[in-house]
This record gives C-alpha cells, structure tokens and sequence, in this order.
C-alpha cells in the first residue's frame, strides 16, 4: 500500500474514531439531561402529591366542620353522619365500586342533612307529629342542602348524594320521585347505611335494634326501599366490621 494510502486511511481512523467519541460525548450529555429532566419531574410530581394531599385535608376538615355544625343542631343523634360515611364506604368497597375511593363521596355522606339548617327549629324538634305543611317543608331539605353545596367546585359530586338522599328504589321516595337506576348510585349506598345507623342507635323515641334485626329489617326492603344489588353487597359484610365501625365512632 503506498505510504499516501497508508497515511490516509490513518487519518480517517482517527476522524471516524473521534466523530465516534463525539457522538458518544453526546450521548452521554443527553442521558445526563434526561436524568436532570426526570429527577426535577419526580421532584414536582412530590410537591404537587404533597400539596394536593394537604388540599385534600382541608377540603375533609372543612366538611367534617360543616357535619357537626348541622349534628350540634341534633345531638341525640351524636356522630350519625360520620358512621354513614364510615358504613357506606364500607358497602361500596363491597361492591366493588370506585367511589370507595372518592373523597367527593364520603363529603356527601358526612353533609347529607346539611339543608335541615334552614328548617325552623320548631319543626325540626317538634315533639309531635307534623302537619302536612311541616312535612312538606321538612321534605325540602335535600333540594336546600344541594343548593348549599354545588355551589363549591370540590363538593359538586357530594351535591348529588344531598339531594336525592331519601329516594327510594320503587320511587315512592323525594324530593324527586325517582326509582331504580335514576338514583345516583352512591345515593342508594348511603340509603341502607343510613338506615342501618338509624336503627342501631337509640333515639328519643325508641331504643336501639341489635345488628341482626336490623339487617333483617333492611333485607326485607330489598327492591322496594333499597336497590337489591347495594343489599346484597350489605349482606355481604360480617357483622364484626359493623360493629367495629359502631363502637369506633361514638
């Protein structure tokens, strides 16, 4: 091989070589970038977790605020809508359902009677039977709650839950009147588990049922009070965790 040739295929070993180290060098910049890039996203996406994390506190003592400001108004009833969320998150898991996990939710189990603020205290503890017009305007306390609350951007889905609270499955319920499927479902959840503290709590008027005449008693309005899927996922849980539930929140 001539000495020219020679010297030229070195010379272009050493280009081909250093274009190689080049590109390497780069390759070696653009993982280091990347690895820069993905740590300042594990970075943010912490601060934004732990700031939405906070948000979420607040928006849980706020409500929680709210529900034993309208509970102060009753207090015989003591923490009955702490135990309705506690019971409804309960069956929804049960069922297998994603709002179990939705704080929106439980925000609308803990303020389900946040309207009978707006209810006169004559009626509200008015120790007999009510009037047809006392009725009526106790009737209305859902739509009023409702109205409270999906005014506020973080309760929008807690506003379905007030207002249709005490719908029933067969449509004999209100302020709607709307039966089976028409009923936001987290609703017919909170029906049974509203039921099921209403009667394994004394009240004025009557002493607390045991676990298993209520359930009884609730299992008997499958399909005519309750949605019989929301029973069937009642049914389901042992009365332990009810009465764990129970005993906790007193």
């Amino acid at each position: 091989m001539p000495v020219e040739s020679e010297t030229e295929l070195i010379r272009e070993i050493e280009r081909l070589r250093a274009e190689l180290r080049r590109r390497e060098q780069e390759a070696a910049d653009k993982e280091r970038q990347l690895e820069r890039y993905a740590a300042d996203l594990r970075e943010t996406f912490k601060q934004e977790r732990a700031r939405s994390q906070e948000l979420q506190r607040s928006y849980m003592a706020t409500v929680r605020a709210l529900s034993n400001a309208v509970e102060a108004r009753d207090a015989y009833t003591g923490k009955h809508a702490e135990r309705v969320a506690a019971y409804g998150i309960e069956i929804a898991q049960a069922l297998g359902l994603p709002l179990a996990d939705a704080p929106e939710i439980e925000f609308g189990f803990l303020l389900h009677d946040i309207g009978k603020v707006a209810i006169p205290d004559a009626i509200l503890y008015k120790p007999g039977a009510l009037t047809d017009e006392e009725r009526a305007l106790m009737a209305r306390h859902p739509v009023i709650g409702a109205a409270i609350v999906s005014g506020i951007d973080f309760l929008g889905e807690a506003a379905r839950v007030v207002r249709s609270h005490h719908e029933r499955w067969d449509g004999r319920g209100y302020p709607d009147g709307l039966a089976g499927e028409e009923i936001p479902l987290a609703a017919r959840v909170f029906a049974v588990a509203d039921v099921l503290d209403a009667l394994t709590t004394d009240r004025p008027y009557r002493p607390a049922s045991p676990l298993g005449r209520a359930r009884t008693m609730i299992v008997a309005e499958s399909g005519k009070q309750f949605d019989p899927r929301v029973v069937e996922a009642f049914s389901s849980i042992s009365d332990e965790t009810f009465e764990r539930i129970g005993a906790a929140i007193r």
